[in-house]
């Protein structure tokens, strides 16, 4: 009963910083050996991919977030965060994390297990 718990959203200044988590509940080794992906949902438009890692620990990052969010695996197990700098209004959404069945993918198709979500709302 493997579930992925959130967390590190909130309300913040354009320019500043948040850092989400996703910690996943059972087997240490889950995250590991999935590829684990971010995506978001922001107000009248649809779910977009943010960011992935994958088992080798290669990263892949959308456009429109490169060189500003980083997303990696934490020293505890089961454990990925997302760190994002320099944020702007536009990053406004829902966050979720989610575990791909196999592999690296942009499509949220290919994942299986999700997070509940949380919300990150950057001001102007």
């Amino acid at each position: 009963q493997m579930q992925l718990v959130q967390s590190g959203g909130g309300l913040v200044q354009a320019g500043g910083s948040l850092t989400l988590s996703c910690v996943a509940s059972g087997s240490g080794r889950i995250l590991s050996s999935h590829g684990v992906g971010w995506f978001r949902r922001a107000p009248g438009k649809e779910r977009e991919f943010v960011a992935a890692i994958r088992w080798s620990g290669n990263t892949y990052y959308a456009d429109s977030v490169k060189g500003r969010f980083t997303i990696f695996r934490g020293n505890a197990p089961n454990s990925v965060y997302l760190q994002m700098n320099s944020l702007k209004p536009e990053d406004t959404a829902v966050y979720y994390c989610a575990r791909t069945r196999a592999g690296y993918s942009r499509s949220p198709t290919e994942y299986d297990l999700w997070g509940q979500g949380t919300q990150v709302t950057v001001s102007s």
